[in-house]
C-alpha cells in the first residue's frame, strides 16, 4: 500500500509539474512579448487554452499581465499539492496555508525556469550563437528582458559578457536560500511541493 501511494504521488507530481511548467512558460512568454507565432508558442497555447480561456472570461488582464494565467498556475499548484497531501495521509490542509505554499512553489519554479534557461542560453551562445531554431529564438526572447538590468550594471568586458554569471548567481541564491527559508517559515512540506 505504501508503494502504491508513493507511485501515485510520483505520477501526480510529475504530470502536475509538467502542466504547471507549460502554464508558467505561457505566462513568461506573454510577459516578455515573445513571438506568438513560433511553433513552440503555438503548442504551449494549445495545451493551456482549454483551462485558460474560460478563466479569461472571468479574470481580466491588468497592465499587460495575464492574471488568468497566474490564477491557473496557482490553481494547478494548489490542486496537485492537496492531492499529494491526501494520498500521503495528511488530509485536507487549511486552504489559505495551501495557497501560501502554492505561491512559494510557483516562485521556486519561476526561478528554476530562468536558471535552467540561462544554462541553455549560455551553451547555445557558444555552440549556435546565430541559430534560428524556434526553441533557441524563444529562449533568447525569454532571457533577454531579464538580462537587460544586469547588463546595465555590468557591461560586457570587450567580447566577453559576464552578466549571465551574476544573474545565475542571483537565481541560485533565491532557489537555494530565499525560497527554502520562506517555505520553512510557512511549514510547507518540501517533498510534496511542485517547484522545489
Amino acid at each position: 500500500m505504501q508503494t502504491m501511494a508513493q507511485m501515485a504521488i510520483y505520477l501526480i507530481k510529475t504530470l502536475g509539474s509538467l502542466y504547471l511548467l507549460i502554464v508558467l512558460l505561457r505566462f513568461l512568454l506573454q510577459l516578455s512579448r515573445a513571438d506568438f507565432y513560433n511553433q513552440i508558442s503555438q503548442g504551449i497555447s494549445k495545451a493551456t487554452n482549454p483551462l485558460l480561456l474560460p478563466l479569461r472570461r472571468v479574470i481580466p488582464g491588468l497592465f499587460g499581465i495575464d492574471l488568468a494565467c497566474l490564477v491557473l498556475a496557482l490553481a494547478v499548484q494548489w490542486l496537485v499539492v492537496q492531492l499529494m497531501l491526501l494520498i500521503a495521509g495528511y488530509g485536507f490542509v487549511n486552504p489559505l496555508m495551501l495557497l501560501a505554499w502554492s505561491v512559494v512553489g510557483i516562485l521556486a519554479m519561476l526561478a528554476s525556469i530562468y536558471f535552467w534557461g540561462m544554462i541553455a542560453y549560455i551553451i547555445a551562445s557558444w555552440v549556435a550563437p546565430f541559430s534560428h531554431n524556434p526553441a533557441l529564438v524563444l529562449l533568447r526572447q525569454l532571457i533577454e528582458p531579464v538580462m537587460a538590468p544586469f547588463r546595465k550594471i555590468i557591461p560586457p568586458l570587450g567580447p566577453i559578457d559576464i552578466s549571465p554569471i551574476f544573474l545565475m548567481l542571483a537565481l541560485n541564491l533565491i532557489n537555494q536560500f530565499v525560497i527554502p527559508a520562506i517555505a520553512e517559515l510557512l511549514g510547507a512540506p518540501r517533498g510534496l511541493m511542485i517547484g522545489f
